[in-house]
């Protein structure tokens, strides 16, 4: 059962945070989309934790407070220390809830390892510390990330063949990361569902593009 109090605090603990970012409070787009990405992946996260048996509490809480160093400005070479950071945050706020020492570790490691697999302080693997930067990874893709991704790259403005070469270098991606390991059963037949998703709509779109230029023989 989830522990409401402590999410309700974390998340509370969340916004606090975040509210400090003059970077953030300055772009009301970015700052919106980092809260709400924060929800997703504690909601992939406690699905994960709930099928592999892990306390949905903590994977939740983990995921909650996975990128809380936003509230930072990082600079130009900060964005890659942001996991290290987010959980030298999360460590006294988690004290202060009053977990046990143990968890709060496997916890800040996977928060600490989300970015580029490396920590400031010792830890384990463990398939709970690897489900953070697992459900991380899985937000990327979806059905948002579609629209957010095309509108960003501003793929409508591109030229037809710009376009055709676009699309097949991401199906190209998309299709080398489908094997990638991850740290559960569950995460990897979630990030498999999403890849297939992903790969589904660019074939599509593939289609679409190689009917747009003249009629096929």
């Amino acid at each position: 059962m989830l522990n409401g109090g402590w999410i309700a605090k974390t998340e509370r603990f969340l916004i606090e945070k975040i509210d400090e970012s003059n970077y953030l409070n300055d772009h009301p787009v970015d700052k919106a989309y980092r809260i709400e990405h924060t929800c997703r992946v504690a909601n992939i996260g406690r699905q994960i934790a709930a099928s592999e048996g892990f306390d949905e509490t903590e994977m939740v809480l983990a995921c909650l407070l996975h990128d809380i160093s936003y509230c930072e400005d990082f600079g130009e070479e900060g964005w890659i220390e942001h996991g290290r950071r987010a959980a030298a945050i999360a460590r006294p706020f988690l004290r202060e809830l009053g977990m046990a020492e143990d968890r709060i570790n496997d916890i800040c490691y996977g928060i600490a390892i989300h970015v580029d697999d490396k920590a400031d302080f010792d830890g384990e693997r463990t398939p709970f510390a690897l489900s953070v930067g697992d459900a991380d990874n899985i937000d990327r893709f979806d059905a948002y990330r579609i629209h957010e991704t095309l509108y960003h790259d501003s793929s409508l403005e591109k030229p037809l063949e710009e376009k055709r070469e676009y699309v097949e270098k991401r199906l190209g991606r998309l299709r080398e990361l489908m094997d990638m390991p991850l740290g559960t059963k569950t995460a990897e037949e979630l990030w498999k569902s999403r890849l297939a998703f992903y790969i589904d709509f660019y074939e599509k779109l593939a289609a679409q593009i190689a009917c747009s230029k003249s009629v096929l023989p």
